[in-house]
């Protein structure tokens, strides 16, 4: 089937296919990268390919040779830099809604162990924030805190929010069935309903929501209550059995 013809030009239906396909992994690759150091990253390597251009379109013979020899070994080297970036994505492609149904038991522990720990912490009266990364990555957020990447137990998140321990302060980050660290620094909300009503972790909480698309759990040390925050909101007063609900199908969607 033809588009559309012209003396010098054929489109055809598989050629609009390849466009979107093609822009559709770029468009994924940018929501990637966003909040992210990989974004500085592509705009560096963005101005090495423009004065690469420029060396090849003035013949300056040194740079020339240069970008010849890295070009060699540009593959490798872009692999390593963007490493997280494409495993994620790798991921993100494992987890879309034609292999969803591989995972909902993996999910599903996932949930029982945050919920396990969440009711945990809130019995011993801990202070908590847990932060389920989903779609963005929160790889600026993992940078600000102690690298972890262990594997998600109620044990391990007790442990870290046990007051007086190093990390018990900041926020801890899940990435599937991994704590990836912990003690990490959250942007705050401005928002004023919740800037004069709620502490520290609270408008973290609501920060961190409104800033990504990741779940955020906060156990409150003062009133033992567990809250829940996405895009943006708080949801307070929640019990295990809405609480383990909520991560399940945030987590499916």
């Amino acid at each position: 089937m033809v588009l559309f013809r012209l003396s010098f030009l054929r489109f055809t239906f598989v050629d609009l296919l390849d466009v979107l396909v093609v822009g559709y992994i770029f468009y994924r690759l940018l929501v990637l990268m966003k909040g992210t150091r990989s974004a500085q990253m592509a705009t560096g390597l963005f101005l090495v390919g423009v004065i690469s251009f420029l060396a090849f379109w003035f013949q300056l013979e040194g740079l020339k040779w240069l970008f010849a020899n890295l070009a060699t070994v540009g593959f490798i080297v872009l692999v390593v830099m963007f490493q997280p970036e494409l495993r994620q994505a790798l991921a993100q492609i494992g987890h879309s809604r034609v292999f969803r149904f591989f995972f909902k038991l993996e999910e599903q522990a996932a949930a029982d162990e945050l919920v396990r720990a969440a009711s945990r912490l809130s019995e011993l009266g801990y202070g908590a924030l847990i932060v389920i990364e989903r779609n963005v990555g929160l790889r600026n957020i993992v940078e600000t805190g102690k690298y972890l990447n262990s594997r998600l137990s109620t044990e391990l998140l007790v442990t870290i929010f046990t007051p007086h321990t190093p990390l018990h302060d900041g926020a801890a980050v899940i990435r599937g069935e991994y704590i990836i660290a912990a003690g990490c620094t959250l942007p705050l909300t401005t928002r004023e309903e919740y800037t004069r009503l709620y502490g520290m972790r609270h408008k973290a909480a609501v920060g961190m929501s409104d800033a990504s698309d990741a779940i955020c759990i906060v156990v409150s040390e003062e009133t033992r209550g567990i809250s829940l925050a996405y895009k943006g909101e708080l949801y307070k007063g929640i019990e295990a059995d809405r609480l383990r609900q909520h991560i399940t199908n945030l987590l499916s969607t």
